[in-house]
């Protein structure tokens, strides 16, 4: 049972809080694995207001008490490292610059983003990003991942997945270059490849974990063919020996938050991606996705994950484990606070 990485919207100034570390601290369990809500590596990479940072010497400080306090109960706690791309607004950019991508198309307007005063706006038209620009946001993922390690995290987990930065280059629906980023499966997947290799040459494989939604097309990241991105990015991660998980979602919830079962589904394009991650991927897999206590139980005891993570269910019970454990009645969670910036 795992804290899932859940973007609430309460760091001020993008610097953690104390009721950060009072939150961090609650959904510890000696133990047990937390993953951070995600962190912007970058003043460029931020998408949500009130989100957090870790590429400033003051978000380091405050990420090390939120640290503290979870190793002071014996917990885990991994880093989630953030860049949403065309995900974001002129208004969270450093001098109201376009946001950057892969693409310069925007967002579809059948999308909305969440502004500063919590208003909806359609998203402007990305810069695509120059080749020779590239590298340098390869290595700001390093460079956060070394941040991470500075604050006192266990680890970092990239995030590669729904439609934000990595993935706007992973998938053929959004990525349109004509260069070596664009084009081939390989070629779509070189930037991922390349955060990856910057992040585990810095801290190492064990301490590298990554983010994944191949089949998922959130803000209108779609693939073409998302089975065999599915391979190529297995084939990509099994060249990297012992990162410490693979963290996949599910599509078991459609834009509105409406359950879509595809458990019964046998020859749906979910479950064709996890007999490919199943039969091919040789290291630990979290999955993630609307799971309850009995889905997470079967998941686990079929060796079909190794781990499961719960955002909405761990935010409403801060002791969802011991919860789990005894087969205790949860509270349900109230969507509404989600991203106020009250405590």
């Amino acid at each position: 049972v795992v804290l899932a990485p859940v973007t609430r919207c309460r760091a001020i100034n993008n610097i953690p809080q104390n009721s950060h570390v009072k939150f961090y601290s609650q959904r510890t369990t000696r133990g047990g694995l937390l993953i951070s809500e995600a962190n912007a590596v970058s003043p460029q990479a931020f998408g949500f207001p009130h989100s957090p940072g870790i590429f400033s010497e003051e978000q380091v400080k405050a990420w090390k008490k939120v640290v503290d306090a979870v190793h002071d109960k014996g917990g885990i706690i991994f880093c989630q490292l953030w860049h949403v791309g065309r995900a974001s607004h002129t208004v969270y950019q450093p001098n109201g610059e376009a946001p950057i991508s892969s693409t310069a198309k925007p967002i579809s307007e059948e999308w909305s983003i969440m502004m500063p005063d919590g208003s909806k706006a359609i998203y402007p038209s990305p810069r695509a990003l120059e080749t020779s620009e590239i590298p340098a946001i390869v290595e700001q993922f390093r460079a956060a991942a070394r941040n991470a390690m500075a604050a006192g995290f266990d680890g970092v987990e990239i995030h590669a997945a729904h439609g934000y930065l990595i993935d706007q280059f992973l998938k053929d629906g959004v990525n349109d270059r004509l260069d070596d980023y664009g084009g081939s499966l390989e070629k779509r997947c070189r930037f991922a490849a390349e955060v990856l290799q910057a992040v585990v040459d810095e801290i190492g494989a064990e301490r590298t974990a990554i983010r994944l939604s191949p089949i998922i097309d959130h803000m209108g990241a779609a693939d073409s063919d998302p089975l065999s991105l599915t391979s190529h990015l297995i084939r990509l991660l099994n060249s990297f020996p012992c990162l410490a998980y693979l963290h996949m979602t599910e599509p078991r919830f459609t834009k509105e938050g409406l359950r879509e079962d595809i458990a019964s589904q046998g020859d749906c394009m979910a479950a064709k991606m996890w007999n490919i991650v199943k039969n091919e991927y040789r290291g630990s897999l979290m999955r993630s996705g609307g799971y309850t206590r009995q889905t997470a139980m079967e998941a686990v005891s079929s060796c079909s994950a190794d781990m499961i993570s719960f955002g909405r269910l761990f935010i409403s019970n801060p002791d969802l484990p011991l919860r789990f454990a005894i087969g205790a009645n949860l509270n349900k969670y109230d969507r509404s606070t989600f991203y106020t910036h009250d405590q």
